[in-house]
């Protein structure tokens, strides 16, 4: 198509509310837009204060014009109809009257406002959307939400939740969308169908399925981690959902967010905003993230599904990334690289003293610690319930049961959810009454992991290490205080997740130091598993767990801190083998060269 004399029509809808999302936005895209263009933004609104607008018109350039567009007398007739609810305004469903409303372009871009622009928008226009309605890129929430995923091909009708995309950021083709007759189509649905779980993205995939060019996630980067894209080739950050930084700490590439925002005239009410963002909020904010997830679930179970008719009756693929892990442990085992990570962890951002209320003194943190060990509980039920998380059997709870003191438990590390597995046993031991279950996470988790996994990581009793040595001293005297009050502490001594890694691992000499010092036993407990009838999303058989807690290991008191520490560790390691050889009915045996193996031991 050609262009429209070298203009590029970018479409914004907001209300008062999104403006300084706006202001952030539009100093990002200006700033990387090229020079060689002309760019017609226009705002679509039905409530935007006069004073508002006066900030945001202060954007435009000589190449720049920007135009709000009141909606009020053309949506007049059909905005009783736009179904809203939860954090979701009528201006979500502006985008799509953008056809009709503008015959004079060929083609448009929308953006939602809550983004960051990192790239030449017009990079993003000068795609060729070829015979399509339109451009964009799959939805990260969708892909990773196998609840969501299910509602995407069953509810909405798309042939695979791979091609369900995002509606935040779309090149729209308005001429192949207006011979579609798209607003009339849409209207037609808005009164025959009721999608209420992403509303008028689920009606844009609904209308535009087949006919959608699927671009680069790069274009529409959310703040979940994964390995898929690398950060220096992100164009757009879309902080979509809960991931606003003005509302919550330590989301990803929140620093882009703020580092826009200080050049606007709305940073200190975006600042206030953070400041003022209660916990309850929070805390809404996440139970209707939950929300809906059961409405998508719900809907989803209303729907019958075909798709094993075109799938194979019982054929579901296995994830490619699960695939790619499994032979990474392949490869780290044979090369004895037993204490790192198979999967990338979130980047790391040191912690530096003061940053961390370890022992929760201030009122604040015991807050949050309320909320979040209320909300994790409930993320435990639902793991259960959902059959996400299977615990067949918890065999020796006694021995959990029976200890009075501090302590230290070791457990194998093999799935995110493992800790959940300790939680529930730690409460089925009754120890929960009068005692603390602490964790002891990795720096990352604790300093860059976004949305409700890392409100858990800051606020659910963990022991975040630090690559600071100061704050390390900080760490060690937390741990000293917690085990002498008689609460536990959770540590994963093999110093890696390898996910379903059946075999236990070398075993580190940290949390038996920790122990020896403070003369509090070790309470070993190894996690065998085995396939249920449970197929998940990633195409594995989900795991069923069988606990075994065995008899705690006490310091000797004749001998010196180093001497337990060593000794504890070698038992332990010597249980953990036992328990292995007894469940699966083979010797512990590594595919690792022997001198791998002994320098583990050093």
């Amino acid at each position: 198509m050609e262009k429209d004399n070298e203009i590029i029509p970018i479409f914004f809808a907001v209300d008062d509310g999104y403006a300084p999302f706006l202001a952030v936005a539009l100093e990002s895209l200006i700033e990387n837009a090229s020079k060689d263009y002309n760019y017609a933004i226009k705002i679509l609104y039905t409530n935007i204060t006069e004073g508002n607008k006066k900030k945001i018109l202060k954007y435009e350039r000589d190449n720049v014009k920007i135009e709000f567009v009141d909606l009020n007398y053309y949506i007049e007739e059909v905005k009783d109809k736009l179904y809203t609810r939860d954090y979701y305004t009528q201006t979500t469903y502006y985008r799509l009257f953008i056809p009709n409303l503008y015959p004079q372009y060929n083609k448009a871009i929308y953006l939602d406002s809550d983004i960051v622009v990192l790239g030449d928008i017009s990079e993003l226009y000068n795609m060729d959307v070829e015979e399509n309605l339109i451009a964009a890129a799959p939805d990260d929430v969708i892909q990773n939400s196998e609840i969501f995923s299910d509602y995407a091909e069953r509810v909405v009708g798309v042939a695979k939740h791979e091609n369900y995309f995002n509606a935040g950021i779309l090149l729209m083709n308005l001429d192949e969308m207006r011979k579609f007759d798209f607003q009339a189509k849409f209207l037609y649905l808005l009164e025959s169908i009721k999608f209420t779980v992403a509303q008028d993205q689920d009606y844009l995939n609904r209308l535009c399925k087949g006919r959608t060019k699927i671009i680069s996630k790069v274009w529409d980067r959310m703040p979940i981690p994964t390995d898929e894209i690398k950060e220096k080739d992100i164009k757009i950050i879309h902080y979509n959902l809960i991931y606003k930084p003005c509302h919550f700490d330590n989301v990803l590439y929140q620093e882009y967010f703020w580092n826009y925002a200080k050049k606007t005239e709305f940073n200190d009410d975006l600042i206030n905003m953070k400041q003022s963002y209660t916990d309850q909020e929070k805390f809404r904010d996440m139970e209707q993230y939950k929300n809906l997830q059961k409405l998508a679930k719900m809907e989803t179970s209303c729907v019958g599904d075909d798709r094993r008719f075109y799938q194979g009756r019982n054929e579901i693929e296995k994830s490619e990334e699960r695939l790619k892990i499994l032979k990474k442990i392949e490869e780290y085992e044979k090369n004895g690289t037993f204490d790192i990570d198979v999967e990338d962890d979130p980047p790391t951002i040191p912690l530096n003293p003061g940053e961390v209320d370890y022992l929760q003194k201030k009122s604040s943190s015991r807050i949050k610690n309320i909320i979040a060990n209320r909300m994790g509980k409930k993320f435990l039920d639902d793991l259960l319930n959902d059959n996400k998380l299977i615990i067949k059997e918890i065999k020796g709870i006694e021995y959990l049961k029976n200890v009075k003191s501090g302590a230290i438990i070791t457990c194998n590390h093999f799935n995110p959810f493992d800790s959940f597995a300790i939680e529930k046993t730690f409460r089925e031991a009754g120890q929960d009454k009068e005692k603390k279950l602490y964790k002891v996470i990795r720096e990352g988790n604790y300093t860059n992991f976004p949305g409700l996994y890392g409100f858990f990581f800051r606020n659910c009793d963990t022991l975040p290490l630090s690559s600071n040595i100061e704050t390390m001293k900080e760490f060690l005297r937390a741990v000293d205080s917690i085990l002498q009050r008689k609460d536990f502490i959770l540590i994963y001594p093999e110093q890696s997740m390898w996910w379903n890694y059946k075999k236990p691992k070398p075993l580190k000499i940290g949390a038996y130091k920790f122990a020896a010092k403070n003369n509090v036993p070790v309470i070993p407990i190894f996690i065998t598993m085995q396939d249920s009838n449970i197929i998940g999303e990633d195409g594995f058989f989900v795991q069923e767990y069988i606990i075994n807690i065995e008899k705690p290991i006490y310091p000797n008191e004749k001998l010196s801190e180093k001497e337990n520490a060593n000794i504890m560790r070698e038992k332990n390691a010597e249980i953990w083998k036992q328990i292995y050889e007894d469940f699966y009915k083979i010797p512990l045996e590594y595919s690792t060269e022997k001198k791998h193996l002994e320098e583990e031991k050093i």
